[in-house]
């Protein structure tokens, strides 16, 4: 009788035993599991702002393209030295985002000739109209008008060999995602060129910080190969040339 008491308490003493030891086991796995998604999560890069760096944009313009046509502008921004350092030559396709009256798109189209293509980009349906009606006036019919969005330039998949940006970047809300999104408009070795000026889109300081603007190219997935300040020589102005990182 006394064996039979000493043998049931220790099955109840081996089975408090187990069920620790399951315990144990289990809280040891949960804590290894937790280890391991803390030691995962940190090991993945931060996720970027896909809207790239935060900062003020200046309201893109709506008011009268004339504005864009005074005599001496060509000479000025050296609009032809611009198209040499682009590639821009007979046959390529151009895209000129924020085309505005279509002051670069139609001398772009004169470059590139019949066999080429200039798209002229824009969010505004009246400069779209108005560059319909000055490509039709001037007998340009290598003019192709694309009606953007905000986040979309919407240029056709793998067509275009040179892009310019002349005055708009510091316009765009979302940088990041609109220049990414060109991509797949890129063939192979095409470069992006955008004008700018210093400023920090407040109020009348319309542009963007040189240095602002290439770190928010380099998130959208370019590498900047060239660097000017011929344009306007006025010491704010600047040209910046990218291509595919």
């Amino acid at each position: 009788m006394k064996f039979s008491s000493l043998s049931t308490v220790a099955l109840v003493l081996l089975a408090v035993c187990g069920v620790q030891a399951q315990t144990w086991a289990q809280t040891g796995a949960g804590l290894q599991r937790g280890l391991y998604k803390v030691e995962v999560e940190s090991a993945q890069p931060a996720q970027e702002n896909p809207a790239g760096q935060a900062r003020a944009t200046s309201t893109p313009y709506a008011g009268d393209l004339s504005i864009f046509e005074y005599p001496d502008r060509d000479k000025k921004l050296q609009i032809d030295r611009v198209m040499d350092l682009l590639g821009i030559q007979a046959g390529k396709r151009v895209a000129d985002i924020g085309a505005g009256s279509g002051w670069f798109t139609v001398r772009a189209a004169r470059r590139v000739g019949p066999g080429g293509m200039v798209y002229a980009e824009e969010i505004n349906p009246k400069a779209i109209e108005y560059i319909n009606d000055r490509a039709q006036k001037e007998k340009l019919g290598n003019v192709r008008t694309v009606l953007g969005t905000f986040d979309d330039a919407k240029l056709p998949a793998g067509g275009v060999d040179a892009v310019l940006l002349l005055k708009v970047y510091h316009e765009i809300a979302h940088p990041v995602v609109v220049m990414r999104g060109m991509l797949p408009a890129l063939r192979p070795g095409a470069k992006v060129g955008i004008i700018d000026r210093n400023g920090d889109g407040t109020g009348t300081d319309h542009g963007v910080k040189r240095a602002v603007l290439v770190k928010e190219m380099q998130q959208a997935g370019y590498k900047l190969v060239g660097t000017y300040d011929f344009t306007k020589a006025d010491g704010q102005d600047y040209f910046l040339v990218f291509v595919v990182r």
